[in-house]
């Protein structure tokens, strides 16, 4: 199984965002939002989360996401 990283933090820092911005324009809840952007390696995460927070920064998925172990 590889690991990820998502890049909530600088993306937000990018928009001028807090996380709980990020949170309330994404509609995931802040405890999710903050536990993505503090955890330096993921090995699960909820899809439907990240095509929340893509939409929200006006990404793609795959700029959300940095592979770190495949």
């Amino acid at each position: 199984m590889g690991l990820i990283r998502l890049r909530v933090r600088e993306l937000a820092e990018e928009k001028g965002w807090t996380l709980k911005e990020a949170s309330e324009r994404s509609g995931i809840p802040y405890s999710t939002v903050r536990s993505y952007a503090h955890s330096p390696k993921l090995a699960t995460v909820d899809y439907t989360a990240l095509n929340k927070l893509a939409r929200a920064f006006d990404i793609a998925i795959e700029d959300l996401v940095e592979i770190l172990e495949e």
